[in-house]
C-alpha cells in the first residue's frame, strides 16, 4: 500500500497508528444494484419489525449500537437474547453486540462460512460489514424478498502508518447468484436429482414468475382461468409472488395439500422448492393423459 489521494471522511484522520477504516468508493455507492440492494435490506427490517414501532431509515447509524440487530435476530429466530434493552455506553454496546453476533454465529455454524463482520467493524459503522451480515440473515431465515445478484462494491482501506494515511483499493462481493446463496441449507433426497442433472433442471426456471403454474391448474382441473385474477406478463417481484400465491390457492380448491414451499421461494429460483410442488402436482395428476 501506498499513500494515494482518497476521500476520507474526517473522522479517518483520527485514526491511532496502524488502525484501519474501510470507506465504500463514491461511484459503488451510486450503482444502482447497490441502491436497490441497500432499500430492499431495509425494506425487510421494517416489515419484520412493524410491531415493534421501529423505523431503520439508515443501516449504518441505525444498526452499529446492536439494539435493531437485536429486535430482528428475536424476532426472526422466535428467541430471547440475554441483553441489557437499552444502553448508550461504548462498552454497553459492544456486549450487546457480541452477545447478538454469538447468536448469529451458532445459527449460522451448520453451514459454516467465514464471517466478513465483527463487533468492532458493526460497532464502527461499517456498511460493508453490515450488509454480509444482513444478507446472510436474509438467506438463512429465507426472506420473502429477491435480493439483487451480483452486487459487488469498491472499498478503499485506510490505513495509518507512521502517521500517514495508506489506501488500497478492494472489491467485495455482497450477493451472488440467487441459486448459490440459497444452496447454503442442508442437503436433501432433491440434492440427489440436482447433482445427476443439473442440465435438466433449467426448465423448472420457467414456472417462477407463476404464470405456467395458473395455466397448469386451470389445464389439470378443466376449468379457464380469468385473465383479470393474474398477471399475464409480471414485470415485478410482487406481481410473481401474487401470481405463484393465486396457483398455491388453486392448488388448495382443487385438493392438494399447502404447498410446504412459499411463493416467494418459488420466485426467488429455488428449485428444491419449485421441484417439490411440481411433484406434487405430478402425484395428484399423473393418472391423467
Amino acid at each position: 500500500m501506498c499513500p494515494a489521494p482518497v476521500e476520507v471522511h474526517p473522522e479517518d484522520s483520527l485514526l491511532e497508528e496502524n488502525e484501519e477504516r474501510t470507506v465504500i468508493d463514491p461511484t459503488s455507492r451510486d450503482d444502482p444494484r447497490f441502491k436497490e440492494l441497500v432499500k430492499v435490506l431495509i425494506d425487510w427490517i421494517n416489515d419484520v419489525l412493524v410491531e415493534e414501532r421501529i423505523i431503520v431509515k439508515q443501516l449504518e447509524e441505525d444498526l452499529y449500537d446492536g439494539q435493531v440487530l437485536q429486535k430482528l435476530l428475536e424476532k426472526l429466530a422466535d428467541c430471547k437474547l440475554n441483553v441489557a434493552e437499552v444502553t448508550q455506553s461504548e462498552i454497553g454496546q459492544k456486549q450487546k453486540l457480541q452477545t447478538v453476533l454469538e447468536a448469529v454465529q451458532e445459527l449460522l455454524r451448520p453451514h459454516s462460512r467465514p464471517l466478513q463482520w465483527t463487533v468492532d467493524s458493526i460497532h464502527g459503522k461499517n456498511l460493508v460489514a453490515i450488509l454480509h451480515l444482513l444478507v446472510a440473515l436474509a438467506m438463512h431465515f429465507r426472506a420473502p424478498i429477491h435480493l439483487p445478484e451480483h452486487v459487488s462494491v469498491q472499498v478503499v482501506v485506510v490505513r495509518k502508518r507512521e502517521g500517514l494515511l495508506h489506501s488500497s483499493h478492494v472489491t467485495e462481493e455482497l450477493t451472488t447468484t440467487t441459486e448459490m446463496m440459497m444452496g447454503r441449507f442442508e442437503r436433501d433426497a432433491f440434492d440427489t436429482l440436482f447433482d445427476h442433472a443439473p442440465d435438466k433442471l433449467s426448465v423448472v426456471k420457467k414456472f417462477a414468475d407463476g404464470v405456467y403454474l395458473v395455466l397448469l391448474m386451470g389445464l389439470l382441473e378443466d376449468y379457464f382461468v380469468p385473465l383479470h385474477n393474474f398477471y399475464l406478463t409480471p414485470d415485478s417481484f410482487d406481481q410473481k409472488v401474487h401470481n405463484v400465491s393465486f396457483a398455491f390457492e388453486l392448488m388448495l380448491d382443487g385438493g392438494l395439500k399447502k404447498p410446504k414451499a412459499r411463493p416467494e421461494d418459488v420466485v426467488n429460483l429455488d428449485l428444491k422448492s419449485t421441484l417439490r410442488v411440481l411433484y406434487n402436482l405430478f402425484t395428484k395428476y399423473k393418472h391423467l393423459e
